[in-house]
């Protein structure tokens, strides 16, 4: 506020800014009383504008300095408590520094984050500076738009000076908190563990002592054999959920002792140890298939019952394959690993989501999506037109995916999609005829490459663009500024089709 409890004269240029996509203030990722007293003191369409500005900065932030990422829920995380420090700016240029609120909490929770998953100082303090530069990129060209011409070279050059010394401050201020929760994190048995877990993960060396004392501390016998578990949720802060999740799942699998080690808000990496021969003493598990009894019910430790759980704690979960061993160790954790990376992927492309995935399910997917971008060139090149990002190809190439699978068994396809047998041969003939080769050539390749567009969608299906190379989302898109007489934007116009049959 000013002296006078107004607003700055001069700066009535911000109450005109304004998204330019439609954005609800419920899309905020700040608390709702948050947002509403950012709209009592600056007008609904720039907080608008404020939240559509923090899904840009934050894309490019984790873009140019992904550990500052590492999970849906650290993402939000990250997105909370940049969104606090644009509306802080916003108030800053309205009402003087002296009415900037102190360090929002949203802030400070990031700062515990970064310490508690090591992430260095000068990591975060990049993304502080990354963040800046595109957000007084987009406040001085709204700046330019939108105050007098013979007032803008004065209005840019005080704002410039402002923002400046409000970021100069934060940074300050986010400096001090992270070196506070270092020197009480450092010291605390929680970081001993995490460290040496990442230290066991890294290290192929690590002799039978190390082994030994490291179990010691860890209060897990290393020596045994391991089933590895990764579980995340979007939800920030809840990682007490996540515990109970792992400890619950892992005991299903028949684990008589667990170790977790969260790594990141919504993301944790658990070990229970199991049998040597991976199987689940009674009434265990069933294979990943997950058959259920003929009485209906899954069985107790079944797959079906451990997603169930996984579920209803709005958790998701990806195992690694039991191994024996420090090795076994590291190499269950990159299975589940894997597992997720294919799970996010699935995501991305609008699949279903599976609250247990297993990586012997998964394998070969994960194996050949190791090179993203090798593997959509091998399926564009086998599936040529059947690659097209349509509802009508999308059904052809699941249709052909399935019959081949089935042995070509239309009844079983028919029942396994829920369509007709008349309209699986409709399907399976027009999808030859895009092929351009019957299903007997290039058998094996045409399987796999349908069998990566069925999991991954997009990520295999559209080639990479160079807006996502660069990493530069606010660089490359306008700043959110209300445009007026803007021309309405068209609709696609649909791309004529070849006269064909309806499908029975």
């Amino acid at each position: 506020m000013t002296e006078t409890g107004g607003r700055r004269p001069g700066r009535a240029w911000i109450a005109r800014l304004g998204p330019r996509g439609a954005v609800e203030l419920d899309r905020a990722a700040s608390p709702r009383a948050v947002v509403e007293d950012a709209v009592a003191r600056v007008g609904a369409d720039p907080v608008r504008w404020a939240i559509e500005l923090n899904s840009l900065v934050v894309r490019r932030i984790v873009g140019e300095v992904p550990s500052l990422g590492g999970s849906p829920a650290a993402v939000e995380l990250l997105r909370r408590g940049n969104e606090a420090t644009t509306l802080r700016a916003l108030f800053t240029l309205v009402e003087g520094p002296a009415a900037a609120p102190p360090t929002d909490e949203a802030i400070l929770e990031g700062i515990h984050e970064f310490v508690h998953r090591a992430v260095p100082l000068e990591r975060v303090l990049h993304g502080v500076r990354i963040g800046h530069a595109a957000t007084t990129e987009a406040f001085l060209r709204a700046c330019a738009e939108l105050v007098d011409p013979e007032m803008a070279v004065d209005e840019v050059t005080a704002v410039s000076r402002e923002l400046f010394s409000y970021v100069d401050d934060l940074s300050d201020t986010m400096i001090r908190a992270y070196l506070v929760e270092h020197e009480a994190w450092s010291t605390s048995a929680a970081a001993a563990r995490a460290d040496i877990v990442r230290s066991l993960l890294s290290d192929a060396t690590a002799t039978a002592t190390d082994v030994g004392e490291a179990s010691r501390v860890l209060g897990y016998d290393l020596r045994r054999t391991h089933e590895a578990v990764v579980v995340w949720s979007d939800t920030p802060n809840g990682n007490s959920t996540l515990q109970a999740a792992a400890t619950e799942a892992l005991r299903a699998r028949g684990a008589t002792t667990t170790l977790v080690v969260p790594v990141a808000s919504g993301r944790l990496w658990a070990w229970g140890t199991v049998s040597r021969d991976g199987t689940v003493p009674s009434g265990g598990s069933v294979p990943s298939g997950g058959s259920v009894p003929s009485g209906g019910t899954p069985r107790t430790g079944s797959w079906e019952t451990i997603a169930e759980a996984l579920s209803r704690q709005r958790t998701q979960a990806a195992f690694g394959t039991p191994g024996g061993g420090v090795e076994g160790f590291r190499r269950s954790h990159r299975e589940a690993e894997r597992g997720e990376r294919i799970e996010r992927l699935r995501r991305e492309a609008g699949r279903v989501p599976r609250h247990a995935t297993v990586y012997a399910d998964v394998a070969a997917i994960a194996l050949l999506a190791t090179d993203l971008d090798a593997a959509g060139d091998f399926v564009r090149r086998e599936l040529g037109g059947l690659a097209t990002r349509t509802a009508s190809m999308e059904a052809l190439r699941t249709t052909l995916y399935h019959y081949i699978g089935a042995e070509r068994s239309l009844a079983d396809v028919a029942r396994r999609l829920h369509v007709a047998r008349g309209t699986v041969t409709y399907r399976v003939k027009r999808a030859q005829e895009v092929l351009g080769h019957g299903l007997d050539e290039r058998r094996f390749a045409l399987h796999t490459a349908l069998a990566l567009a069925e999991e991954l969608g997009d990520a295999v299906l559209q080639p990479s663009s160079p807006v996502r190379q660069t990493n530069s989302p606010v660089r490359q898109t306008s700043s959110p500024v209300r445009q007026t007489n803007s021309p309405v934007r068209q609709p696609n116009k649909p791309v004529p089709q070849p006269n064909r049959r309806p499908e029975s």
